[in-house]
């Protein structure tokens, strides 16, 4: 768990420097990048406007581009994970989670947690 738990944290360190700076995701790595971390991360980049627009549906009032760039990225993240299927739903949000209570506040891991609860329970059963 903490391989995929460091790999997550690259990919929001990637992911940050992405939305904030708008360089090439590939402008952006330094050395050997985790294939997990580089996979996540360009599946978030290919995808963005489809996960914003996810995110904005579920936000209630919010939209993506009036949240923080952290908190958008972590959503980013948390959102692809869980479309992706890749992992399960309770772990992509608490990882989420966890992504915003330490790089964020208590209050972005609230938020994060009720936007990706919300886009869970849309997902098909």
């Amino acid at each position: 768990m903490a391989g995929r738990r460091a790999a997550r944290r690259t990919a929001f360190f990637l992911l940050y420097q992405w939305d904030v700076t708008g360089q090439p995701l590939a402008s952006l790595y330094e050395g050997d990048v985790d294939p997990f971390a580089q996979e996540l991360a360009e599946a978030v980049v290919d995808r963005a406007p489809e996960l914003d627009a996810t995110i904005t549906a579920a936000a209630e009032g919010w939209t993506a581009d009036r949240l923080g760039a952290v908190e958008r990225t972590i959503l980013r993240i948390g959102v692809e994970e869980l479309q992706s299927e890749n992992v399960p739903p309770e772990v992509a949000i608490n990882e989420a989670i966890e992504l915003a209570k330490r790089y964020a506040t208590d209050e972005a891991g609230r938020l994060v947690n009720g936007i990706l609860g919300r886009v869970a329970r849309e997902l098909p059963a």
